[in-house]
């Protein structure tokens, strides 16, 4: 290797890519005598098909809540969650002797409410319709680990058999509330859940309603709220939340918060109302749970020959078919200076309506066998072999600026160290060469040291889109386009 040149070839990389000519005179435009470098441009047919993944990987901070008709299989997408409650250290709560409602001598709580908060500019379709959950206690705490959006709490048997359960009416855009107040910054979208009925817990021990329930176990049993994990495992596993009935509103689920309401008294005797608050976090389990009919996308992505479709949540990706052996073998000594490809969007064949998903704004290439890890260990992009774009022109574009030469290196370098002990290897990676196109969303926190929110991985995109893309087929194929340079002897 020359190595005084490798700083000329990385110039000559940005040039090539900043460069608006036609490919045909690029390789004599920017070879210069002194430089001794020769670039040269190829295109390569990529070939694209549609794929239905059984359920994806779920982070912990994308929630939603609703039903919905996807307009172009007819079928009806459901998105609920399971959430569970944290109880923070050291929770301080007035003396027994304090309290000021007894019955039978016991401590009685005044109320107990659940609030859930919306993303109302997170919501697809009218916030006026009337919509019917059913939120459910858990018997036992959802284990921390590995969930996907085929988890269903239901079916795994975490509903307690005779614990609470009820249901509930409501529309995001709440009239109970007046005009003024729903116009206040102060006002957040929610929906009110009042737990005041008897409530019988494990052991058989009824209570007038589930705050009295809390109230009394905290003063019986404090060791039960010292943290979040024995308030989860010995107090309240966590709810199940659902839609039960009403279709065409789907919204983002921001945070819960249960509160506890009671009356104490103070040493002068003067009474005063407080509550016991506790609120779902990113420091405890929630999961979302999705049902799409896989028939449906079966049939949508069978009937068109001429698209693939990408579609979420949980819905469809599209399979990019890379022809690494072809772009190695036309210039089996030249570097691979750049990898470019656009993948376009079809318009829509239904008329453009208010109530019509949106396109994916945020994509990621990955590669296919690294799908599932990539999500699980909470990964971000890495020019390796997961590359970021974002919707600009209605199309996708995969630039030299995303590096995805590394991409096709990695899988040909894969194929190479796998056939040195394996002669089958590639029968037995049916994938070695296979990409998803996968509709994102990013997972931001706040730094202590900034108010803007950085981004720290990427998740499967929860919320409803669809996009229909131009499908590479052999007759049509989509055009990859690769530089390369090498050294003149």
């Amino acid at each position: 290797m020359k190595f005084k040149y490798l700083f000329a070839i990385a110039g000559f990389a940005m040039a090539v890519c900043s460069c608006d000519e036609g490919t045909d005179k690029i390789g004599m435009s920017l070879t210069g005598n002194n430089d001794n470098i020769n670039v040269t441009t190829e295109e390569f047919n990529v070939l694209t098909a549609s794929f239905i993944p059984d359920s994806v990987y779920t982070y912990n901070n994308e929630l939603y809540l609703g039903r919905v008709t996807d307009p172009e299989t007819n079928t009806m997408v459901a998105s609920s969650f399971m959430i569970q409650f944290n109880m923070m250290e050291e929770t301080h709560m007035p003396s027994k002797e304090m309290i000021a409602r007894l019955h039978n001598g016991q401590i009685v709580a005044d109320s107990c409410n659940i609030y859930l908060f919306f993303d109302t500019s997170k919501t697809f379709g009218d916030s006026t319709t009337a919509m019917k959950l059913r939120i459910s206690e858990l018997n036992y705490p959802v284990a921390d680990g590995v969930h996907y959006t085929s988890f269903d709490p239901v079916k795994e048997g975490f509903i307690r058999e005779g614990g609470l359960r009820q249901s509930q009416l409501f529309a995001l855009n709440d009239y109970t509330f007046s005009d003024s107040i729903r116009a206040t910054s102060d006002y957040d979208p929610h929906v009110t859940i009042r737990l005041n009925k008897p409530y019988t817990d494990k052991n058989g021990v009824t209570y007038n309603n589930f705050g009295t329930y809390i109230l009394r176990n905290y003063y019986e049993h404090p060791e039960y709220f010292k943290n979040s994990y024995a308030f989860i495992h010995q107090m309240c596993p966590g709810f199940y939340i659902e839609t039960t009935d009403g279709l065409g509103l789907m919204s983002n689920f921001m945070s819960a918060q249960f509160a506890v309401f009671f009356d104490y008294k103070d040493d002068d005797g003067e009474e005063y109302s407080s509550y016991l608050l506790s609120a779902s976090t990113d420091e405890v389990l929630q999961t979302i749970t999705v049902k799409n009919d896989k028939a449906a996308l079966r049939q949508l992505v069978e009937s068109d020959n001429e698209c693939t479709y990408l579609k979420s949540p949980a819905g469809i990706f599209t399979e990019v078919t890379f022809p690494v052996e072809e772009i190695k073998a036309a210039h089996a000594k030249d570097s691979l200076l750049s990898v470019s490809i656009n993948f376009n969007r079809v318009n829509n064949v239904e008329p453009l309506t208010k109530y019509t998903f949106s396109a994916p704004k945020k994509l990621l290439l990955i590669q296919k066998d690294s799908l599932n890890s990539f999500f699980e260990n909470k990964q971000n992009y890495n020019n390796k072999y997961a590359f970021y774009t974002t919707l600009y022109n209605n199309a996708y574009s995969f630039s030299s600026s995303s590096d995805i030469n590394t991409l096709i290196v990695k899988m040909y370098n894969d194929r190479l160290a796998g056939l040195k002990s394996d002669p089958n290897w590639v029968e037995k990676h049916p994938n070695w060469n296979k990409a998803l196109l996968v509709p994102v969303s990013d997972v931001s926190i706040v730094t202590s040291t900034s108010t803007a929110s950085t981004p720290i991985a990427l998740a499967h995109e929860m919320g409803l889109t669809t996009s229909r893309m131009k499908r590479g087929t052999p007759a049509s194929p989509i055009k990859l386009r690769v530089i390369y340079a090498k050294f003149n002897d």
